[in-house]
C-alpha cells in the first residue's frame, strides 16, 4: 500500500506499520502469528491543502478488494483485512461517506466489508518492510501481478490514474 501513496503530490511520508491490536511494539513475526490483533497498515502524513483526505480514501478504494472479508488476494487472515483507521469524527464521516458511495456506485457486486475503525497506537514496522516496493521491485511486481492484484484493480478500475 505505500507504493499507490508515496508518489502523489501533497504526501510527505508513507510509514509501513501495525495497529489496531493490544501488543505493545509487535514484530512482523507476532503480528503474522495472528496472536496480537493488529491489521498491517500504513501511516500516512500528508498536507490536506495539496493531496484532501477525500483523495487519499479514492486512491485506497483503488488498490484493494473491499470485498474480500478474509484477507488480501493472496494474504489471508485477520492481518491482511482492509480497514480505514480515523483520527477525528471528519475523518470518520468521510471515510463511511465514501464507503457508502462506493456501495451504491453497483462497481462490486458483492458488499464492501472494508471496517471503519477509530486508530489506535502505530508501531513502524521493521525497516526491511519500509519502501519494500523500492527495495526489492521485481518481487513487488511479481507478487502484484501473480496474487491476482493487478488484474483485480485493472478489472474494477481501468486505467484510473490512481490505480498504481
Amino acid at each position: 500500500m505505500v507504493k499507490p501513496f508515496d508518489e502523489q503530490p501533497g504526501i510527505e511520508r508513507v510509514i509501513s506499520g501495525y495497529s489496531g491490536g493490544h501488543k505493545e511494539n509487535p514484530t512482523y513475526e507476532e503480528v503474522c502469528s495472528g496472536t496480537t490483533g493488529h491489521y498491517e497498515v500504513v501511516q500516512i502524513t500528508f498536507n490536506p491543502e495539496v493531496f484532501p483526505y477525500e483523495e487519499l480514501l479514492e486512491v485506497y478504494w483503488q488498490q484493494i478488494d473491499p470485498t474480500d472479508p478474509g484477507g488480501q488476494f493472496y494474504d489471508r487472515g485477520q492481518k491482511y483485512q482492509t480497514a480505514i483507521f480515523y483520527h477525528n469524527e471528519l475523518q470518520k464521516e468521510l471515510a463511511e461517506q465514501s464507503k457508502q458511495n462506493l456501495e451504491k456506485s453497483g462497481r462490486f457486486s458483492k458488499p464492501i466489508v472494508t471496517e471503519i475503525l477509530p486508530a489506535k497506537t502505530f508501531y513502524p514496522a521493521e525497516d526491511y518492510h519500509q519502501g519494500y516496493y523500492k527495495k526489492n521491485p521485481s518481487h513487488y511486481n511479481r507478487y502484484r501481478v501473480g496474487s491476482g492484484r493487478a488484474g483485480f484493480i485493472e478489472q474494477h478500475w481501468g486505467d484510473s490514474i490512481e490505480s498504481k
